[in-house]
């Protein structure tokens, strides 16, 4: 996600995050609106589906959050959307939409989605509980971890997790003159010719240092794919195994069975809904492809991971109720940096730090790390203390909706329903 207030010149709109970076922006291609990385657009299902019949809270109805997860699919925003709202209400998972184009079954409410740059709050956590392990030191150099990248020695381990490396994003950026610095291909028509292509850590973060510096370390923010490929990389380096590290020190202790780190593995196991990808394939001509299978070594450690909405809801109170990183470092991931302002708030270390108060004038403080790739979209918000989560998943359709205009609303129609009161977006 590029989420930054401070680079909307190089995208029409920024909603924070995409290319893998959680639901990022708007890009005008050839005069026609594409989705930069992932939320594409959704198909608008009159009367779609409600919630499943038998909702985590054991019967209990929640018509607002069913009315506020429907207006993604209405608005065009989804396929499908599946939700899951703890509060001192409970638990309650519905659903809306579509499960496949085509077909009336809604998405599954324990489906299996990708979580785009979602991802890097685990990779934060893992890299926090390394430094709370004595393995890492929070402000030393990378490069006297990874000598062979030959990294401006000022970058630190933190900068990596914050976004102020200066390094530039290996799927699009921009230079230290704001001109267009191009990297893989991330969408249209050249990712869907690629999508099944198998990147490599390594091949990422050299491209990405082939273009140079964005600015010195330190200097500003700027939010990076590439800052989160080699924190796996550095993970590696002091443990041996990325892979292993997150299922010993967070998946396997929390019991999130569901998540996984798929590597080159291009499907999705168990229940899930289908994602669509809508490009330009020629000159005034759109098409739309199921793009559930991907191979997602494209994103890596900045997007690639897939969960469910009940382990994000695990994962994400635990964390902020301080199992799993010591309070101090706890402290450090919700500093937010003040350059990092955009519509989910300010980045800290992995986290966004967002005053609903300011922006819906209800709600009070919220963390949360959005993320999508193409055709996925993943949403994760807890209070301070974690009693109170939202996560859920949205799968874009075949409808080109306004996604500049309808996401921001569809989100704070969602927020205020979830963090303000049952009858506040009413």
């Amino acid at each position: 996600m590029n989420e930054s207030a401070t680079e909307t010149h190089k995208d029409t709109t920024v909603l924070g995050g995409g290319r893998g970076r959680g639901l990022r922006v708007f890009r005008r291609v050839g005069g026609t609106a594409a989705l930069a990385a992932a939320l594409l657009t959704g198909v608008a299902t009159s009367g779609a589906a409600a919630a499943d019949s038998k909702p985590a809270s054991a019967g209990q109805d929640r018509p607002e959050l069913q009315k506020a997860i429907q207006a993604f699919v209405d608005s065009g925003l989804a396929a499908g959307m599946q939700i899951r709202v703890n509060d001192e209400r409970g638990e309650w998972a519905g659903s809306a939409g579509v499960r496949k184009l085509g077909a009336s079954a809604k998405p599954p409410t324990n489906g299996r989605f990708r979580i785009g740059s979602t991802t890097k709050n685990f990779v934060a956590t893992l890299v926090l509980q390394l430094v709370d392990a004595g393995e890492l030191k929070l402000d030393a150099p990378v490069a006297g971890y990874l000598p062979q990248f030959k990294l401006n020695p000022d970058i630190t381990v933190r900068m990596l997790l914050q976004h102020t490396s200066g390094l530039i994003d290996y799927t699009y950026d921009v230079d230290t003159e704001g001109k267009p610095v191009q990297g893989i291909p991330w969408q249209g028509k050249d990712w869907v010719a690629k999508r099944f292509h198998t990147y490599t850590d390594e091949e990422l973060v050299r491209l990405s240092l082939s273009k140079g510096p964005k600015f010195a370390p330190g200097e500003r923010w700027s939010y990076s794919n590439t800052n989160y490929v080699l924190a796996k990389l550095l993970i590696e380096k002091v443990t041996g195994s990325y892979e292993r590290e997150m299922k010993q020190r967070i998946l396997q202790p929390l019991k999130l069975s569901r998540t996984e780190l798929p590597g080159t593995r291009t499907d999705i196991r168990g229940p899930y809904a289908h994602a669509y990808y809508r490009y330009e394939d020629a000159p005034g001509q759109w098409k739309v492809i199921d793009v559930t299978r991907q191979n997602p070594t494209w994103i890596s450690a900045a997007g690639d991971m897939i969960s469910t909405t009940k382990d994000l809801q695990m994962f994400f109170s635990a964390l902020n109720n301080g199992k799993l990183v010591s309070a101090k470092l706890l402290a450090e991931m919700r500093k937010p940096h003040p350059e990092s302002a955009a519509l989910y708030g300010r980045y800290g270390l992995g986290t966004w730090v967002q005053d609903l108060n300011q922006r819906l004038g209800c709600g009070g403080t919220v963390y949360n790390h959005n993320g999508s790739n193409n055709g996925y979209a993943a949403l994760m918000y807890s209070t301070p203390d974690g009693s109170k989560t939202l996560t859920a998943s949205i799968t874009s359709g075949d409808a080109d909706a306004d996604v500049a205009k309808e996401f921001p609303k569809a989100l704070d129609n969602l927020l205020k329903t979830a963090f303000c009161g049952e009858n506040a977006a009413s």
